[in-house]
């Protein structure tokens, strides 16, 4: 453990800010997951309401620094990709 005051508040820093992160990829890692089960079960109106929440979530965790912009990019290029695929 941290002995130094400066040591202590940035362990309380740390954890504040990795438990803001797993909520965010949580989040947007469920709306990945929902609309992959859309997909799947080959309702497509369904998928694509679900697309757009998914790419809402990817960019909020974009904007807050969880996820790269390029990677939030790759990510948003895919879904879209394999939903134009399946319709």
């Amino acid at each position: 453990m941290a002995n130094i005051l400066s040591a202590k508040k940035r362990v309380g820093l740390t954890r504040r800010q990795t438990a803001r992160n797993r909520a965010i990829r949580s989040t947007y890692r469920n709306a990945i997951r929902q609309f992959e089960q859309a997909l799947a079960a080959e309702d497509i109106e369904k998928a694509r309401e679900l697309l757009q929440v998914a790419i809402s979530e990817i960019d909020r965790a974009a904007s807050k620094g969880v996820i790269h912009k390029n990677q939030a990019a790759r990510r948003k290029s895919r879904l879209t990709k394999r939903l134009n695929k399946a319709s």
